[in-house]
């Protein structure tokens, strides 16, 4: 049976230009594909465990563990299935049910299923609205002080680092400072920042900080990091009192097999690539400048830009969209033709793109790109 009857073959070239944000900070390097090889069977990490996947010593996972411990600044850190189970895992080892967790507005649709999943209730900091979508650590200072001053008892608090809807990145120490001072642990979502920027989780004031391997660390999914202080280790790390060796948070073990090995064959180029976040940034905020050279395309959230992740309001194409017989489908298929990629089918009103780890002159070729759309289609505006 051929694997293209379950629609196993990418149509996606590895030479396409993906803009997707998903894609942009999970792409493997070298020595990551090749791990990935070597170590695709299932539990191929496991030939050497003696009941704990984080003292495996063949490969040596304890041993990276402990480098991504240094690169991110923490005590404590485990490998999860995703950003979200680290959430999760956290808001399940320090509250009850009915307890009150306090997230900005700007929150992952993930972070609001772990909370749920736990059975607690969540009060939401508010952004500032169009066109920035920002929040601040003002609003999310009087959003706690006003929901403590009620009454209510507040167990654990998150910040967004970077949202994934405008790409706004939060000030995560001033925030952080906000929540020590009400006594309240913090948990940073590192999901789309983790790997592509430097994290200093006790410089950012955070007591926890939770990435993603699969969207900003250069590995394959599912693959999340949780980092904690040492004074959260007991409760996050409780060993089962029937399975002594396993921890009852990680279920035991967390990711195995492909995943860990790409993360861990990916940390050296990864630790690297992050001292060059200024450059990506200007490149991003160039690409920016380029696209608002379109009369109707407009960038939102803050401005000038801190991170790769943009949105667009795009009124022009949807315009042309309106009047093309394709419709909506005609800018992705245009795109298409010009091996660009990542902008999904259909939609014409807004769009979100990265062009992290691009070059200068690709990163030309894509506004260009968009500019000959217009240009081409001018008749239709």
């Amino acid at each position: 049976m051929e694997c293209q009857e379950y629609g196993l073959t990418r149509n996606t070239e590895r030479d396409n230009l993906n803009l997707n944000p998903l894609q942009r900070g999970g792409m493997l390097p070298v020595e990551a594909r090749k791990a990935l090889i070597e170590y695709a069977d299932g539990y191929s990490v496991c030939d050497y465990c003696a009941g704990r996947l984080d003292e495996v010593p063949n490969p040596s996972i304890s041993g990276f563990l402990q480098d991504l411990a240094k690169f991110i600044n923490v005590d404590e850190v485990r490998t999860t299935h995703g950003a979200r189970e680290s959430k999760f895992a956290i808001m399940h080892a320090l509250c009850e049910p009915g307890d009150t967790v306090i997230v900005d507005g700007n929150a992952h649709y993930t972070t609001h299923l772990a909370a749920e999943r736990n059975k607690l209730n969540v009060i939401e900091v508010p952004n500032n609205g169009h066109p920035t979508y920002e929040i601040t650590p003002e609003k999310y200072r009087e959003t706690l002080e006003n929901a403590i001053d009620s009454g209510i008892d507040i167990k654990l608090s998150l910040l967004t680092h970077v949202d994934g809807d405008y790409g706004n990145l939060a000030d995560a120490k001033a925030v952080g400072a906000v929540a020590h001072k009400a006594g309240i642990p913090i948990i940073l979502n590192c999901a789309y920042s983790m790997g592509r920027l430097p994290i200093d989780a006790k410089a950012l004031n955070m007591d926890f900080v939770v990435g993603s391997g699969h969207k900003s660390m250069a590995a394959s999914g599912p693959i999340g990091v949780l980092g904690m202080k040492e004074e959260y280790s007991d409760a996050l790390l409780k060993h089962s009192k029937r399975h002594k060796v396993k921890e009852i948070e990680m279920l035991g073990c967390t990711s195995r097999g492909a995943p860990v090995v790409t993360l861990m064959a990916s940390l050296p180029y990864v630790a690297e690539r992050v001292k060059h976040w200024d450059e990506e940034v200007e490149k991003t905020r160039n690409f920016v400048r380029q696209l608002e050279e379109i009369e109707g395309v407009h960038q939102i959230g803050v401005k000038p830009k801190e991170h790769d992740l943009t949105r667009f309001e795009t009124p022009i194409f949807d315009k042309i969209a309106e009047n093309h017989p394709r419709r909506g489908f005609f800018l992705y298929e245009e795109l298409k033709k010009r091996n660009i990629v990542g902008i999904k089918r259909g939609q014409t009103k807004w769009f979100k793109c990265s062009v992290y780890g691009f070059s200068k002159e690709q990163i030309a070729y894509i506004a260009d790109s968009f500019k000959e759309i217009v240009d081409k289609y001018k008749d239709l505006i």
